[in-house]
């Protein structure tokens, strides 16, 4: 019995010695000092309203102007949690429908969501987009986090307490087989592990402009389609619901740009 224990225990040293060392923890997949300490870690960014007015950013503070966008915010909500969604892309038909400016209005709007931590990350690889829109440059963009030459630690912006933005610096050179390929969902998965937000908000490109939305729309739970007021036709919307619905679920769609207004937003805000 001594001799078998003996043999036991001398077999499993051996497998101890020749099982490989564990790989280390990738950045976003470790947070040792916390969930909360990896938010406040992150580099704060403020806003100059005068100058982000010319940019349509009128949500960043609430009141009449935010009304719409906040409202938006509530609905979005209310979808995701109704179904469990925690992953919701936001795409136009085709370019000029207001799809980044509204993006960069519910980053305002999220953030007086207290309760409630969002990552918006600008997946339009193609262009500078929502850094553009909420003057923020960046010394480099959302490619080179997808391509791990950044840890998103040291990328992202935090807005408020609760809103964390990975943006772009330029065009990336391979952006469809980079938002389709296994890396990316890795990479998405690490900083979802690693920061755990409520809701992450991907801006995406138009539909009609590329292939990206075909290799990435598949990681997400749902899309919100933005269409242009007297622009889009109801054929494009149409084509842009099916080739969504191909992929995931639709949200709904948003009619943007739209220049009626029955006061729900105006003089009925205050309820006077």
């Amino acid at each position: 019995m001594e001799r078998l224990q003996a043999a036991i225990e001398k077999a499993r040293a051996r497998r101890q010695e020749a099982a490989p060392a564990p790989a280390a923890p990738r950045p976003e997949a470790a947070a040792p000092a916390g969930v909360e300490a990896s938010w406040a870690a992150l580099s704060p960014f403020d806003v100059q309203p005068g100058e982000f007015r010319r940019h349509r950013l009128v949500a960043f503070e609430s009141g009449p102007e935010a009304g719409p966008y906040d409202m938006l915010r509530t609905r979005i909500l209310q979808q995701a949690l109704k179904h469990g969604w925690r992953r919701v892309a936001v795409v136009s038909p085709h370019a000029g429908c207001g799809k980044t400016t509204t993006v960069a209005n519910l980053v305002f709007s999220f953030s007086r969501q207290r309760d409630l931590r969002c990552i918006v990350l600008d997946l339009d690889l193609r262009r500078i987009g929502l850094g553009k829109v909420m003057g923020q440059k960046r010394p480099q963009g959302m490619a080179d986090v997808l391509e791990r030459r950044l840890p998103f630690a040291q990328h992202a912006l935090r807005y408020g307490s609760n809103v964390a933005l990975g943006l772009n610096n330029a065009p990336a050179r391979n952006p469809s087989e980079l938002l389709q390929s296994q890396q990316t969902r890795d990479v998405l998965a690490e900083i979802e592990a690693a920061y755990q937000p409520g809701l992450t908000i991907f801006d995406m490109p138009p539909l009609m402009s590329s292939d990206d939305n075909y290799g990435f729309l598949k990681n997400v739970d749902s899309a919100l389609i933005l269409a242009e007021a007297e622009r889009t036709t109801i054929e494009q919307i149409d084509h842009a619901e099916r080739q969504v619905a191909e992929l995931t679920n639709v949200m709904g769609v948003v009619l943007n740009k739209c220049r009626y207004n029955d006061g729900a937003y105006g003089y009925e805000y205050g309820y006077a």
